[in-house]
């Protein structure tokens, strides 16, 4: 069986987590990886069997027959490196967010679009057993008529622990606003429509290299109902996300990624159980996606479509 041939640019812990699914699936392949960090290049190639490995992604382009390039480098490296990919004719997978701006990110999905090639965007949120039920109870009126939308992130620490990656501390392209919120705005964009900005309030560091402490932002979906993200660093207790939908008869919570829960007015709020048969992984449907086949794909303009608001609440 002929296998699909990847290459991967960019080898943190995000590229490494991602490496892992490529492996284990029956019809990819990764063939060659590239970092800037010539040793941790070696070892991971070594690691995958001895492997190609590049420390200049222009050189695995040209000396690599690929099919898909997952480019897993800083988001503002993102620009350069995929139009390079896109000018080889190659499909890419990108990284969230798209880019490091709304003008870079404009770009890129024009281009890719010009192209004809597949264009995709790592938001694992949409391939989740526990999204695909929030979504399956939300078109079941579980909730009833919608009422509010609410993003909260709480974080003792930024950058977290595992993540102790220099920029993702910068307030140039890093921050726990655009890390993670734009997973969530991106969510929030496919379940209720386009998101209309409103307000948003930073708290900044007195040392402009870093990033936000605090964030308030009020926006609107599509029918006018409120979404507010609220998100605060540097605090006592633990780590935690909720993406809560409040309607009518009933409220549903996404927390800390995986957790989902629910209960309907009156009731105390419980586990609910995720549905987890006939869910395509985002390899999966990037496989179907090469072989011609139907397949659910967060593009590029998809990735766009958050930056626009991502960057507003960023800017302000």
């Amino acid at each position: 069986m002929k296998k699909i041939r990847v290459g991967v640019i960019g080898l943190g812990a995000i590229g490494e987590r991602l490496i892992k699914g490529f492996t284990a699936h029956e019809k990819t392949a990764v063939m060659a990886v590239v970092d800037t960090n010539s040793s941790r290049a070696k070892e991971v190639a070594g690691k995958l069997g001895g492997i190609s490995w590049y420390n200049n992604h222009l050189e695995m382009l040209e000396q690599q027959a690929l099919d898909i390039v997952y480019v897993a480098v800083p988001p503002k490296f993102h620009h350069k490196i995929v139009l390079d990919v896109i000018e080889k004719g190659i499909h890419v997978l990108c990284e969230k967010p798209l880019a490091n701006s709304v003008s870079e990110a404009r770009e890129m999905m024009e281009r890719a679009e010009t192209a004809g090639i597949i264009h995709a965007m790592n938001f694992p949120l949409n391939y989740s057993p526990e999204v695909f039920t929030l979504e399956k109870l939300l078109k079941d009126k579980y909730i009833g008529d919608l009422r509010r939308v609410e993003l909260t992130m709480h974080f003792p620490e930024w950058p977290r622990p595992w993540q102790r990656n220099e920029w993702v501390g910068e307030r140039e392209q890093g921050g726990f606003v655009l890390e993670v919120g734009v997973h969530f705005i991106q969510l929030t964009n496919r379940l209720f429509g386009n998101i209309t900005y409103l307000h948003s309030q930073l708290e900044l560091p007195e040392n402009r290299e870093k990033c936000e402490t605090g964030v308030i932002a009020n926006l609107e979906i599509c029918d006018g109902t409120p979404f507010t993200i609220n998100g605060i660093s540097k605090i006592a207790g633990e780590e935690r996300i909720a993406y809560t939908i409040y309607g009518t008869e009933g409220t549903l919570s996404l927390v800390n990624w995986s957790q989902l829960e629910g209960g309907k007015l009156g009731e105390k709020i419980e586990p609910i159980q995720a549905e987890t048969s006939g869910n395509m992984t985002l390899i999966s449907s990037l496989v179907h996606a090469i072989e011609g086949m139907p397949a659910e794909i967060f593009n590029f303009k998809v990735g766009y479509d958050a930056q626009l608001v991502l960057e507003k609440v960023r800017e302000n």
